[in-house]
């Protein structure tokens, strides 16, 4: 099949390759940061050069930060647009506006589905991502052997927006755990308690967990990029979680401290830097 990629950044790129792998032809628009394209350019994907010349793909998917570009880019992309093409969301975005571009693209003959992931760089590269989708059941049978390229866990959630629902339900609990490690690990901070005998004790308990040994073990020898996910999208997956928790009617204080952490965060400059800074003493300004 031939994808069209829009954001080949950190993601972006390790899901192209691995579709490029598979034998899939790739398009890809130009990003700001140069190296990812001529990469990906270099394994025998095409670099476009205006989404229109994306647009020709079968399968547009699109790997960028936010609804709103989400939607801008949708728009810039629809008078391209054509009968039974499928675009793919691969961000986090908010399950409401992921509905409303679902069914005003039904309208066009254009199938949508939010595929948000699990997973880093890492996995991306490696082609052993998680995804959560959010489809019509077929166009989850058309995208299936696509998501394969890059994913060994997929999940079907139901119609479009369930995808996302799932993927911020579940970064609730991500987010929740890096702001509790970056307390607890600040109050240890405080009371001068050993961090090194600390984690190794809490990794024979029950409060081991991926987020603590991302987190932690790296900032041990100095290093607070151990856990690779910007604060400013930490703080706009929770700003998306708590109105989607507001809709359902179960947002509480809990969703509230978790959220100040991040919006703390980015107000005080530090949005560019990774979740695992919140360990970092040089802005304790911020946890």
């Amino acid at each position: 099949m031939h994808v069209g990629l829009i954001g080949a950044g950190m993601m972006g790129h390790g899901m192209a390759a691995n579709l490029l792998k598979h034998g899939h032809r790739v398009s890809v628009i130009a990003h700001r940061n140069r190296a990812p394209v001529e990469d990906l350019v270099a394994k025998g994907a095409t670099e476009a050069r205006t989404l229109g010349e994306i647009a020709r793909a079968e399968a547009i998917l699109l790997c960028v930060t936010t609804s709103k570009v989400v939607e801008d880019t949708i728009r810039q992309l629809t008078p391209h647009l054509r009968a039974g093409q499928i675009i793919m969301d691969a961000g986090t975005s908010a399950p409401a506006a992921t509905k409303k571009l679902a069914q005003e693209l039904a309208a066009l003959g254009v199938a949508y589905a939010d595929i948000p992931l699990t997973g880093g760089p890492e996995q991306a590269e490696q082609g052993v991502l998680g995804v959560l989708c959010g489809a019509s059941p077929e166009t989850f049978a058309r995208i299936s052997p696509l998501l394969g390229c890059f994913a060994t866990t997929i999940r079907h959630f139901g119609p479009p927006g369930s995808g996302h629902t799932a993927k911020l339900i579940s970064n609730y609990l991500v987010t929740g755990m890096v702001a509790l490690v970056a307390e607890a690990f600040g109050a240890a901070r405080q009371a001068t308690i050993d961090w090194q005998d600390l984690y190794e004790v809490m990794l024979n308990g029950s409060g081991n967990s991926g987020v603590l040994r991302k987190m932690v073990e790296p900032a041990l020898k100095g290093d607070f990029d151990g856990y690779r996910f910007a604060l400013a999208n930490a703080a706009k997956d929770i700003g998306y979680y708590a109105e989607l928790a507001e809709g359902l009617g179960c947002s509480s204080k809990l969703t509230d401290s978790v959220a100040e952490v991040f919006a703390r965060a980015v107000e005080t400059g530090h949005g560019g830097r990774n979740v695992s800074h919140l360990l970092d003493p040089a802005i304790d300004d911020v946890s």
